[in-house]
């Protein structure tokens, strides 16, 4: 999980911040939850606050990142947690999964740690849903190749999913994002906040760039897209996993 981290991460905290919409679904799903495991915390956005936080993170770069009075943070990867069995009312991850090496073992060790699971994902099953990856990166679905499903997922721990609207104005840079301000895409500082990018390769992306900025010139991109541009959010795949 650190590795692509350790090569694009450095500046991430200031691209991927702590959307407060977003935020208050995962908030919510925690429940009641004093204590709380948040694992492949990265730079720390989301950690909930008022509640005693450990935070987990394997990348020694975003662990560098994380700011002054965030939670203490150890070295440790999803699928072996140093803890005893429900020794946390909750554990949570933030778009952190699809780096772990196994994630149905990442997700049954949080089980096992926690009385309450809850995950923020992407269900990746329809390569044709966000306009990005339709168009422009189909590389993108080589990525999930193989990989477990979100459904997949939530059954092996008994969990359920609940939507995630995306607000058009998300403050979070996650790869998504941006879904109706295709222009920040063409900026390599919003590319270097997800790890997407550096996954399929520099060849797939100055492509997909190319084709993206060819295509906001001409309008073709306005046309394609005609009838997300008025949305204020938009389910593109976002969805809470909850134990």
């Amino acid at each position: 999980m650190s590795g692509v981290y350790e090569v694009i991460g450095r500046g991430y905290a200031a691209g991927r911040r702590t959307d407060p919409r977003i935020a208050a679904r995962i908030y919510t799903a925690l429940g009641a939850a004093r204590t709380v495991l948040n694992v492949g915390a990265g730079t720390g956005s989301y950690e909930p606050p008022g509640r005693q936080v450990v935070a987990l993170e394997p990348s020694t770069l975003m662990r560098a990142q994380r700011p002054p009075g965030a939670a203490p943070c150890l070295a440790a990867v999803a699928e072996r947690l140093p803890f005893a069995d429900r020794c946390f009312d909750a554990a949570m991850s933030v778009l952190s999964d699809q780096h772990w090496a196994d994630p149905l073992a990442g997700l049954a060790e949080m089980a096992r740690v926690a009385r309450r699971v809850v995950v923020l994902q992407f269900d990746t099953s329809d390569h044709g849903r966000f306009w990005l990856t339709r168009d422009y990166l189909p590389e993108f679905a080589e990525l999930t190749m193989g990989v477990p499903t979100l459904a997949d997922r939530a059954a092996a721990i008994g969990a359920w999913l609940e939507v995630v609207p995306l607000p058009w104005d998300c403050a979070d840079g996650f790869f998504h994002a941006y879904w109706r301000r295709p222009h920040a895409y063409l900026r390599p500082d919003v590319r270097r906040a997800t790890s997407v990018w550096a996954r399929v390769g520099p060849a797939a992306e100055q492509r997909a760039i190319r084709e993206l900025r060819e295509d906001l010139l001409t309008g073709r991109w306005a046309s394609r897209n005609a009838d997300i541009t008025g949305l204020d959010q938009i389910d593109l795949g976002a969805r809470l996993l909850i134990r």
